[in-house]
């Protein structure tokens, strides 16, 4: 019992008190007004409590209505407004109730589907770095990375954040910098290295000097950017208001017509009656919580209506690289040997002496070796140089990994005998064997598997523009581009870079949809019409800045919650389309005096239910 009192608690909070009582308020009035009028010699005063009802229910909403109204809102609740008005001039509290039962139980249905709002603000700050280690002549203190001035220098332990923008001046270490430029690989960091707030330390202590304050540095505009981005976008004008712009005045035409012609004012609250744009309240909300749900059961979190019913509209399509178009994690892409060695050699030495290391590369490249079922060996005396290489024994030979520079320290005299690369880009380890050049080892990422169609679907879907926008240098941001068929490429972008070039299509009228999956990504996903999170191995805040999450490792998702939205959308106009027609015919007998208010009212509820049952075709 009180786990279903808690779920209710909880319903109620998320749709709010005033908009969950006002129907429960009307629903009982409407009720208990019916049973009073069962015995009206004994209760004579059934209809005081049905206009009490309607007084106390209609009045916020009539409150409301007005404030829109001089605020420049013309919305559908204009009509709904009226009635209840009229209703409680001509004391016909009945229909009245009705209405306001049909108003705001949408207004309730609607706000469900739109869910809670985007916390990604609050998300970002709690992640923020807090503690800065100070050191100043010779001990350390613990401050308040506020307390942080330019110049300070500072320790950065292993597995720590780093506080603010800084420059190491001593010790060597790998850097994490995925959670701010979605680059899976992390930075080698030494002495001279510049280093971003945010990013997290590997296995090395740093000692660095503070080039920012911890407001001015890197996470922090990441957050502002998060910021801006949600403050200045544009509400969307609901589909209802949409329809009303034309409806309203055409239902209020109609009813002065009828009172223009038959001088009754009953004949106005019958028109005003069936006319309350229900469908217009309740085909839009009903259909996006069955879109939403559809979206759910293929793993697909739709954060809210809008975002649904932006998605359908989208032209242009915006793709993050690493994590999003490509795997995010770098794998043994070729195994190049040195004369005298073969390729399962190399890596049969590389991987032996690599078990012991605890980075990322590293384990990449024994998850290789074992992969290609390559047996390997125990190492001895492994030693590792953070952010260089790692040396060791397997059985009688000595066996240097790492960079080039790395390994020609310890080997010195075989940089002729180094396999090189084709170009200088890319990312590679050198493997030497007891003075002697072993081989070359290459990482890359890889693209997601399934993405033969992926754009083509996208294509006949109508996005006619497609963008690829990434940290990674220029290069190798376009030769993914070249093969997945993209057009328009830009690399080595920050996220600012991202916002900005988003920002740019969106204020060109462009209907954006940006799919990303890092941290990086976040402000760039607030500014898009809609923003896609991956969350499959990322989450977070990107997943909080985003309206649509992808909960599973699978970019074709994207296709098909377009799919649904445009399904959805199509579903809800064509309710509104029979809706509306409905209530236009049921006007017109109204206007003749042929439907009274109240047999009106529940005539509008009839066409309620049939607006209902189609909505919910769009949740199959």
């Amino acid at each position: 019992m009180a786990r279903i009192s808690g779920r209710a608690a909880h319903a109620l909070s998320t749709l709010g008190w005033r908009t969950t009582l006002l129907p429960l308020a009307a629903l009982v009035a409407i009720a208990a007004g019916a049973v009073l009028r069962i015995w009206p010699q004994t209760f004579p005063w059934s209809g005081r409590v049905w206009f009490a009802g309607l007084v106390l229910t209609g009045a916020p909403v009539v409150w409301r209505t007005v404030r829109g109204i001089f605020a420049g809102r013309f919305a559908a609740d204009l009509v709904a407004m009226l009635a209840i008005v009229t209703a409680v001039v001509l004391r016909d509290p009945l229909p009245g109730l009705i209405v306001v039962l049909m108003q705001t139980g949408g207004e309730a249905l609607e706000r469900y589907a739109a869910g809670k709002a985007s916390e990604a603000v609050r998300e970002l700050e709690a992640a923020a770095p807090r503690i800065a280690h100070r050191r100043r002549d010779d001990h350390v203190d613990d401050v308040a990375v506020d307390e942080v001035r330019v110049g300070d220098v500072l320790l950065v332990r292993p597995g720590e954040l780093v506080p603010c923008d800084c420059a190491v001046l001593d010790g060597r270490s790998h850097v994490d910098t995925s959670r701010l430029t979605g680059e899976p690989v992390p930075v080698r960091a030494e002495t001279g290295t510049s280093l971003m707030s945010g990013s997290t330390n590997g296995e090395g202590l740093l000692v660095v000097r503070a080039t920012a304050l911890s407001r001015e540095s890197q996470y922090a505009r990441i957050v502002e950017l998060v910021r801006q981005a949600q403050a200045s976008k544009a509400p969307l004008q609901r589909l209802a208001d949409r329809y009303a712009v034309w409806f309203t005045p055409f239902t209020l035409a109609v009813a002065l017509g009828a009172y223009l012609i038959s001088g009754n004012p009953e004949r106005v609250l019958a028109v005003l009656v069936v006319a309350t744009p229900c469908p217009l309240i309740l085909a839009t909300p009903v259909a996006v919580i069955g879109g939403i749900n559809r979206a759910a059961r293929r793993q697909v979190i739709v954060r809210n209506g809008t975002s649904l019913e932006q998605l359908a509209s989208v032209k242009v399509a915006v793709f993050d690289k690493t994590g999003t178009l490509t795997v995010g994690l770098p794998e043994v892409s070729r195994v190049v040997p040195a004369a005298g060695f073969s390729p399962g050699e190399t890596l049969r030495l590389a991987g032996a002496v690599e078990q012991g290391s605890g980075h990322l590369l590293a384990r990449t490249l024994v998850d290789a070796a074992r992969r290609a079922g390559v047996l390997l060996s125990p190492a001895d005396e492994v030693v590792e140089s953070p952010g260089r290489g790692v040396t060791g024994r397997v059985g009688s030979q000595r066996v240097t990994v790492g960079s080039r520079a790395f390994v020609l320290e310890v080997n010195p005299g075989i940089g002729g005998e180094l396999p090189e690369p084709e170009s200088g880009e890319g990312l590679h380890a050198y493997v030497a064997v007891d003075g002697r050049a072993c081989g070359r080892v290459d990482y890359a990422d890889r693209l997601r598997p399934g993405l033969d169609h992926f754009f083509a679907d996208l294509q006949a879907l109508g996005i006619r523009r497609t963008l690829l926008l990434s940290g990674d240098d220029l290069e190798h941001a376009r030769a993914v581009a070249d093969v997945l068929g993209i057009r328009e490429v830009r690399g080595d972008l920050l996220p600012e870079d991202k916002v900005r070039i988003v920002r740019e299509l969106v204020d060109g009228g462009d209907s954006v949809v940006m799919v990303g999956d890092g941290t990086n990504d976040a402000p760039a996903l607030s500014s898009a019409t809609v923003g896609i999170a991956l969350a499959g191995h990322g989450g977070g805040i990107t997943a909080e800045a985003a309206g649509v999450v992808v909960l599973v490792d699978d970019l074709t998702r994207v296709v098909d919650t377009i799919r649904i939205s445009r399904r959805t959308l199509r579903i809800a106009r064509q309710s509104i389309g029979v809706g509306l027609g409905l209530s236009g015919i049921a006007m017109g007998f109204a206007a003749l005096g042929m439907i009274p208010p109240t047999v009106g009212a529940l005539l509008q509820e009839a066409i309620d239910v049939a607006v209902i049952l189609n909505a919910l075709r769009a949740s199959r």
